[in-house]
């Protein structure tokens, strides 16, 4: 059999995948597997490698798209994509953020997706598509947010992070970011602005969602058990390695713009891991886990004397 009848097959079956995935319809693996007479590893790898700049999701043992994403691919987008996937294991410069770049630009220019989990959005799935259109279009909007008064803000993007869905906006000169399942009374006026680059640069440069200019060092080690996931991946906003020490364990700096960047992360791999500095963060935690315990504790014993 041919190189070229081989690419030929497989971009056909990845195109009829998209296509199938742009209508909505929920795709078996299996039964991808028997109709187009291939290995189930060969479409877990399709779903998983070759499409991984799409926003699927996996539901049981089906995938679907994103409802946000749905309708957005055109023929001619499937045909490029299909093109492009087909052959990006022949060439290693095609990583997912190049395929990314070539998505739908409407699409790319309204969402940024950071995080691989995505939160239930059926109680405000009507906001996608008139805050995509206020941002595409540069209308400003109002809207009501956690019941407190009325906001005009500017929108610049929607953005996933750590599953949650939130609104990028400019209110009262400052950029903030509003998670969407607190908004309410959404309406879009016919008032325009003109898009800051600088904003739009901070905004896709930031990797939380706490968008303050000044941000703070924070210092910690890193014991050797669990240096190796520090290693492999950011685990911490803006980390850098500053020094592997003899027995393993790591020194560990990151910029934040708000406490809660570190915070979860220190308590969730305690205590293989120590705040350095800043001393107040340092004794935040050591406080907080002192009447942690001193509460558990108490419970203990009252649970003990009522025995």
């Amino acid at each position: 059999m041919s190189a070229n009848y081989d690419h030929d097959t497989l971009v056909i079956r990845l195109a009829q995948i998209l296509i199938r995935l742009n209508e909505g319809q929920a795709l078996d693996p299996k039964a991808l597997a028997d109709e187009f007479q291939v290995h189930p590893r060969t479409i877990q790898r399709d779903l998983n490698e070759r499409f991984a700049y799409l926003p699927l999701k996996k539901d049981g043992n089906v995938y679907r798209l994103e409802n946000y994403y749905l309708g957005k691919l055109m023929t001619s987008d499937i045909r490029q994509f299909a093109a492009i996937a087909g052959i990006k294991g022949l060439f290693p410069s095609l990583d997912n953020g190049f395929l990314k770049s070539i998505l739908d630009v409407a699409v790319s220019q309204a969402y940024l997706v950071k995080g691989h989990r995505y939160e239930d959005t059926k109680n405000f799935d009507y906001l996608f598509s008139p805050l995509e259109t206020a941002i595409l279009k540069h209308h400003q909007i109002t809207f009501t947010f956690s019941g407190k008064p009325r906001r005009h803000v500017a929108p610049y993007r929607l953005l996933n992070h750590k599953g949650i869905w939130y609104l990028a906006a400019v209110d009262d000169d400052k950029l903030k970011s509003f998670r969407l399942s607190g908004i309410s009374d959404f309406a879009s006026s016919e008032q325009t602005f003109i898009p800051d680059a600088a904003i739009q640069q901070r905004v896709a440069d930031e990797d939380s969602i706490w968008f303050t200019s000044s941000k703070r060092e924070v210092v910690l080690k890193i014991d050797a058990p669990i240096a190796h996931y520090f290693q492999r991946r950011q685990v911490l906003p803006n980390q850098q390695i500053d020094k592997t020490l003899e027995n393993g364990s790591l020194i560990v700096s990151t910029l934040i713009g708000h406490e809660m960047q570190v915070l979860p992360i220190v308590r969730y791999w305690i205590p293989h891991i120590r705040i350095i500095s800043p001393e107040d963060l340092r004794q935040g935690v050591n406080q907080s886990l002192s009447e942690y315990l001193q509460r558990e504790g108490t419970l203990s014993a009252n649970k003990a004397n009522s025995i």
